[in-house]
């Protein structure tokens, strides 16, 4: 007897609209990158948007630095921890294998492009595009495409659940690196962007993978009870 196959983890009624939205996103990751490759000082668009945030004081530098903490090592490992926790507790194991191979997908995406780019700040630090963003916005896009999964919501709803939850996460660690100078404003765009286009695409390869060693395991089973 074998179990009933775990849900995807991509809700194939979201696959056209995220693959579309992993495209574009992608697109943008790439032009902002040839755009700012070697450069060390701010675009106009970094300039304004700096201007509008500068000096920010506590309460809400206190915010920045809570936000910034989520995405250095021990706050990282403790979401990831929590998160991957929750899921098996729903018994949702697919989402749990997405939350550690899209940390790995876009974190590792948003390092190697770094060293592509040549972006820095502050000296020689590189900058483009954010890790810190590219992280809590593939952290909230999973817990969306759970909950998408769990609330059976449509086309329509589970689009605009993941996009306002990717788009809450990054604009908030997005603002926090820039307050704290971390980042140019165009950097955590990239962070954005690099977590959009990484994740749908590692959602779909979890799925396939899933499946196809379920099949075999299927396959092995009726070949046992033969």
């Amino acid at each position: 007897m074998t179990g009933r196959p775990a849900p995807a983890v991509l809700p194939p009624s979201l696959r056209a609209w995220l693959g579309l939205i992993a495209a574009l996103a992608a697109l943008a990751v790439v032009v902002l990158g040839v755009l700012y490759a070697g450069h060390s000082e701010p675009g106009s668009v970094d300039v304004w948007i700096q201007s509008a945030v500068d000096g920010v004081r506590p309460p809400w530098r206190n915010i920045a630095l809570a936000m910034d903490f989520l995405g250095e090592p021990v706050g990282a490992a403790t979401l990831v921890v929590a998160t991957v926790t929750g899921c098996l507790l729903l018994r949702r194991p697919r989402a749990a294998v997405l939350i550690v191979a899209g940390v790995a997908m876009a974190v590792g995406a948003a390092r190697l492009l770094k060293y592509l780019v040549g972006r820095t700040i502050h000296g020689d630090n590189l900058s483009y595009p954010s890790g810190h963003t590219a992280f809590l916005t593939e952290l909230a896009l999973v817990v969306a495409l759970l909950a998408t999964g769990l609330l059976g919501l449509g086309r329509t709803a589970g689009t605009l659940l993941v996009l306002a939850a990717a788009l809450v996460a990054g604009a908030a660690m997005g603002w926090a690196q820039v307050v704290l100078g971390a980042h140019y404003p165009t950097d955590a765009l990239g962070g954005w962007c690099t977590a959009l286009a990484v994740i749908p695409a590692t959602a779909w390869l979890v799925d396939r993978m899933a499946d196809w060693l379920g099949d075999g395991m299927a396959d092995a089973g009726r070949r046992e009870r033969r």
